[in-house]
């Protein structure tokens, strides 16, 4: 059985109504007067997924949940709200509400944010190298370098 069915930024307005099993680590997470808003990330993007307490075990695991912890989320795809629309995120258009949580890992708190720029010294961005090679600039600095090195390889 797999762990997941689509890839975090592969959702789009196509797939609303379709039930979709996610995973990644917690970018962010909101609670909102009762609903808990948790952005799912993986190496392709990010996804919100919602939980209400209308499902109230997995609310209470979305409750427990802080970032950069690891999940397995269940639910629908469905469309956000009129004005809620996020047009900087590939999938701004839709979210998922959530039916089932899954904590896979839990984690620490970070040294320092992963999910914006961080001003954090170079000793700590080197001491803690796993975290920092999470960061959306420091996975694009990677790809380039391996897409350079392929070119050389093929011409090569």
């Amino acid at each position: 059985m797999a762990m997941r069915t689509h890839h975090c930024a592969e959702l789009t307005a196509a797939d609303v109504g379709e039930r979709v099993e996610l995973t990644g680590w917690v970018h962010r997470r909101r609670d909102h007067g009762g609903v808990i808003f948790l952005d799912l990330r993986d190496h392709t993007g990010i996804v919100q997924v919602v939980y209400d307490p209308d499902e109230p075990e997995s609310f209470a695991t979305a409750d427990r949940v802080r970032n950069e912890y690891v999940l397995r989320a269940t639910g629908r795809v469905r469309p956000r709200p009129e004005g809620m629309v996020n047009p900087d995120l590939a999938t701004g258009a839709i979210e998922v509400l959530g039916a089932t949580l899954e904590i896979l890992n839990a984690a620490d708190t970070p040294p320092f944010q992963l999910d914006e720029y961080s001003d954090a010294g170079e000793d700590v961005r080197l001491r803690y190298r796993y975290l920092d090679l999470r960061r959306p600039e420091m996975q694009e600095r990677l790809r380039l370098r391996a897409r350079i090195a392929s070119h050389v390889r093929r011409y090569l």
